[in-house]
């Protein structure tokens, strides 16, 4: 049955496999967005509000290199789902290896880099006046943690590759939970303030690693790397990096479209239109978790069926992927547009909110059940690796169209 388990992926009836696959990942994602908003709920009611400034001064610092950590772990998903597919599992092997080490060489050079440099790089992200020294104490603490961090966000991927979909779950809910449960220790029982709220982040890293080690060193994965494995192979680095690059691109985008729609909002409409702003991030966010999973899903499906060259089954599986996301998104539009004047009173009570939240919520929804199209579009050619296709529609959705419209329009 375990000899199954991936070849599961190339036999299974499509829509009740994407169905096994994208749920797990779809419960996953749910959980971190619960766990990034009750933590905030947290920090702010026993901490105070400077310290959720804090923490998003040291976000995008942890953030950076967890992006690594996943660009490197979709990069080899790819490679892994198609050798697989090849039956081809000295190369699977080969590629986890050598995730596993490239993870750990980039993030470890960027902590370095980022311990030297502390001093800089707090003030640039925002940590000055009285947020800088307790930015500072969440940053060092934290900091040491994120190469564990990467590891994880490396290591979730690889599983669903290999079709382990509950795994990648539970390796997704495992910090979340003990974060939360950390934190209620750290802060509240023995009052560590900034501090306990660092630990409790790092510490909750741990813990999900410890689970994947477990994992990787039981007889659930078809994955049993040796150590010759994890000598970096320049062909093999360069694949990862390649499609990879597609992951970090996006991330880099994201980060700088909000830096841009941030200053643009404020120039006018102040803090408030930005508070309408962070509203439609929020609901973004939870809303299109079941998309996200089903793209999520649709990954290793894709690409081990590509690898055993099952064209019929690649197409049937791009076509029910489109179907289940677009039929999916459709329906949150409709919750959302008839529950638009209710939504931002949940976040505020600020009558500029009031009064352009739910109108900005419908406008930016109504695009929703088309979203589907992109993500998988892209999701496919990461999956076949391809990588300059799955580039070019990220940056045409993020950079290419999106920044001119944003100051076209505005």
């Amino acid at each position: 049955m375990r000899k199954n388990s991936t070849e599961i992926l190339g036999t299974a009836h499509i829509p009740k496999l994407l169905i096994q696959q994208a749920v797990p990942a779809s419960i996953g994602i749910l959980v971190m967005s619960l766990n990034i908003l009750i933590d905030t709920i947290f920090v702010g009611q026993w901490i105070g509000s400077d310290a959720i400034a804090a923490i998003n001064v040291v976000l995008p610092v942890s953030f950076f290199i967890a992006a690594l950590g996943m660009s490197i772990g979709i990069g080899g998903a790819s490679i892994i789902s198609r050798s697989l597919g090849e039956k081809n599992r000295l190369k699977a092997e080969n590629t986890f290896g050598n995730q596993i080490t490239l993870t750990f060489i980039l993030t470890i050079a960027v902590v370095i880099i980022g311990l030297a440099f502390v001093d800089q790089i707090i003030p640039l992200f925002g940590g000055k006046g009285s947020l800088f020294e307790i930015a500072k104490t969440y940053y060092l603490i934290v900091l040491y943690g994120v190469p564990v961090l990467a590891f994880c966000m490396m290591s979730n991927n690889t599983i669903r590759a290999e079709g382990k979909p509950k795994n990648a779950m539970y390796a997704m809910m495992i910090p979340s939970v003990t974060n939360l449960l950390l934190d209620y220790v750290f802060i509240k029982v023995f009052g560590w303030g900034m501090m306990g709220a660092a630990w409790a982040t790092t510490l909750s890293y741990g813990f999900c690693a410890s689970y994947i080690v477990y994992f990787f060193f039981s007889k659930q994965t078809s994955l049993h790397p040796k150590l010759k494995h994890f000598s970096l192979k320049f062909s093999l680095v360069k694949e990862i990096a390649s499609l990879g690059s597609v992951t970090l691109t996006r991330q880099a985008m994201v980060s700088i479209t909000i830096l841009l729609v941030n200053n643009i909002l404020f120039s006018f409409g102040g803090e408030s239109s930005i508070a309408v702003y962070a509203i439609l991030s929020r609901m973004l966010m939870f809303a299109t978790f079941p998309i996200l999973g089903i793209t999520q899903g649709f990954l290793p499906i894709a690409g081990f069926n590509y690898g055993a060259k099952n064209w019929i089954r690649v197409r049937e599986i791009i076509n029910i992927s489109i179907g289940y996301a677009t039929l999916l998104a459709s329906l949150i539009f409709v919750v959302i547009f008839f529950f638009s004047e209710t939504i931002p009173s949940i976040f505020s009570d600020n009558q500029y909110v009031a009064t352009h939240a739910p109108t900005a919520l419908r406008y930016v929804f109504v695009a929703l059940p088309i979203v589907g199209i992109q993500l998988i579009g892209a999701a496919y050619f990461q999956a076949i690796g391809k990588a300059l296709p799955a580039l070019l529609l990220t940056l045409s959705r993020q950079g290419i169209f999106f920044i001119p419209l944003l100051f076209i329009l505005s």
